[in-house]
């Protein structure tokens, strides 16, 4: 079944749902460019675990060597004909960019090519789509979607649906080429009254929570807000801090909505710790704006309890870019106590390295527990601080 945007719909299919009717994964190649000063690293592997946590089968990928994107097919155009070959050669109906592509490259791309294009926005955006589970984060999650479509609608309809099938609220699939501006301009019309809708329905929530909020306030209780990179391990450290049940899945972004438990200090002192979101690299400015109220956990909190994969080689990498999006948001002022989390199964050179980087930092095993006894009197005197 074909992947579709949220236009209103209960649940969307995943984008590695090729409408085959055997429901197999969908076979796709990824691109991606490398600036002239970066190093040889493929920087194409976290795109391939976004792709894979889609359903995506990922069967070949190609990278140029380039600054700045062609403006009219991404890649230069040796290297369209080079993608072209590979594509066929691995009978591919999926293509995925690492970066942001326009309408105009999408079209000239699927023109040349001959398989579907979707950028990497459109990949994070339908694996939240997903992993949505409340009223809440489903409205979330289409609002994120349909700022996304909006500026990409067209004459002939086909932006609606960039991954595949394409529903509309009410069932119609988006991707029939209509009869010109008219049916634009419907379609429009139509996107940003759902947007406003989801606009208020986003706002009420915000309004509960700031409430919730406002009670914690008075009772002088102080909140711990975990937050870091995705599949850093910040559902299993709550458990481990809270003694609480949340899922814990080795999946990209596995938590959408907020958790909020009550747990003690090693003092007695009583405070509420908070499992919100994940981040990644290039993270949609449509998904930071749509689930702003969910963040602003991030943002009202006393502490914020940074998980960070000690695991992953490119852990500093992750620290900078989830520092990026706290800034965005405004939390850049919020007190941050670093958690170098999975210490089981990372060398001990860059788990040595980690420490260095960040003296400060708390090193653990939500996993086996290593740690967290040690983590506990570190999270209170960061509150008897903040």
């Amino acid at each position: 079944m074909p992947g579709t945007w949220l236009l209103g719909a209960e649940t969307a299919p995943t984008v590695g749902r090729d409408g085959d009717e055997d429901g197999s994964s969908a076979r796709a190649v990824l691109l991606g460019l490398r600036p002239g000063d970066r190093e040889a690293a493929d920087p194409l592997d976290e795109l391939e675990r976004l792709a894979e946590t889609d359903g995506v089968d990922v069967v070949g990928r190609l990278v140029q060597p380039r600054d700045r994107p062609d403006p009219a097919t991404y890649l230069g155009s040796g290297k369209v004909d080079e993608l072209a070959e590979l594509v066929e050669r691995q009978d591919a109906a999926l293509v995925i960019a690492d970066g942001d592509l326009s309408p105009a490259q999408v079209r000239n791309l699927e023109d040349r090519l001959g398989a579907r294009v979707v950028d990497r926005t459109a990949l994070i955006l339908d694996i939240f789509a997903q992993h949505a589970r409340s009223s809440e984060g489903k409205a979330q999650v289409e609002l994120a979607q349909l700022a996304y479509q909006l500026p990409r609608l067209t004459g002939q309809g086909t932006e609606l649906s960039r991954i595949g099938g394409g529903r509309t609220a009410g069932g119609a699939g988006a991707g029939v080429r209509g009869p010109g501006e008219m049916r634009l301009e419907s379609q429009r019309r139509h996107l940003r009254n759902r947007i406003t809708r989801l606009r208020r329905q986003v706002q009420q929530t915000a309004r509960r929570r700031e409430r919730t909020r406002s009670r914690r306030r008075r009772n002088r209780v102080p909140s711990v807000a975990l937050t870091g990179y995705t599949n850093a391990g910040k559902s299993a450290l709550m458990n481990r801090l809270a003694g609480a049940d949340v899922l814990v899945q080795d999946t990209l972004f596995a938590t959408l909505d907020p958790t909020v438990r009550r747990t003690r200090t090693p003092g007695g002192g009583e405070y509420t710790l908070t499992d919100t979101v994940g981040f990644v690299r290039h993270l949609p400015h449509q998904l930071v704006d749509a689930f702003r109220s969910t963040l602003e956990e991030v943002v009202d909190a006393n502490l914020v309890l940074h998980v960070v994969d000690a695991a992953a080689p490119d852990a500093m990498d992750q620290v900078t870019a989830v520092r990026g999006v706290l800034y965005e948001i405004g939390a850049r002022d919020r007190p941050e106590l670093l958690v170098l989390n999975k210490v089981d199964v990372a060398p001990p050179e860059w788990v040595a390295a980690l420490r260095a980087a960040y003296p400060d930092a708390v090193p653990v095993s939500a996993r086996t527990g290593e740690g967290v006894d040690e983590l506990r009197p570190a999270v209170e005197r960061a509150l008897e601080q903040a």
